[in-house]
């Protein structure tokens, strides 16, 4: 399969200037997710899955290493783009799901989901729509939609921000524990609509710390320890190994 990502030799540190000591997180990882593939990253606390993400979101600029998205207009090598470009990018093929929202001030729900909408190339008369039937989907009561994304609840929050990622999704989606503040009914709705992304050729890396869902959603589990790619394979094969 072609890949939609490609990481070749990434590694990052963090230096901590308070005790003058630095942290090595990423340690030469090499890993490509293809279209309509689901690759969940596993490893303990620090073992690096966190900043993979966010050095290919660009959150996190990796010190060495290169970090490619093939995108509509050819491949884009993404530590050396500059923000300019990476902010049309992020707007139209590349998404990222935290567990936690960031909105403006005095916007909700409906208008935030709209403005994605908008931003991945829906045409405004229809990013509404668009925007309601993703609210919709993931069962956000209408009474909040015009609520300042700053009052609502943790899982609410977690909501919105899934159904702004997923109104059209991108090529490439990053999901950092997306469902972590979810009730159970809320967590079944959401892993639904990740499960639907694959048919529709979305490339998904994610961080899950609950294998459930791992095994529900991936069909590739690569597991770090230390920074490092120690395995890869089905959920089958990685999550019986490390239990």
């Amino acid at each position: 399969m072609t890949p939609v990502l490609e990481i070749r030799e990434l590694h990052k540190t963090f230096t901590l200037h308070a005790v003058g000591r630095t942290v090595t997180s990423l340690r030469g990882v090499d890993l490509d997710v293809a279209a309509g593939e689901h690759v969940a990253l596993a490893g303990s606390s620090g073992a690096g899955k966190s900043s993979l993400l966010r050095c290919v979101h660009r959150s996190y600029l990796p010190d060495s290493g290169t970090v490619v998205l093939h995108t509509e207009d050819g491949p884009r090598e993404l530590t050396g783009l500059d923000d300019r470009a990476l902010v049309r990018l992020r707007s139209r093929e590349l998404g990222y799901v935290s567990q936690f929202l960031a909105a403006p001030p005095r916007t909700g729900p409906w208008a935030l989901v709209a403005a994605a909408a908008r931003r991945r190339g829906i045409e405004p008369a229809d990013a509404a729509d668009a925007a309601a039937a993703s609210l919709r989907r993931l069962a956000l009561d209408e009474a909040l939609w015009d609520v300042d994304c700053g009052v609502l609840s943790g899982g609410e929050r977690q909501r919105v921000n899934l159904a702004a990622a997923t109104v059209a999704p991108p090529r490439l989606l990053l999901l950092d524990e997306p469902v972590s503040a979810l009730d159970p009914a809320n967590r079944e709705r959401a892993l639904d609509l990740v499960a639907s992304l694959s048919d529709r050729g979305v490339a998904v890396l994610a961080v899950f710390h609950d294998g459930d869902a791992m095994h529900r959603l991936a069909t590739r589990v690569v597991e770090l320890r230390d920074g490092r790619v120690l395995r890869e394979g089905t959920p089958a094969q990685v999550l019986a190994g490390a239990a």
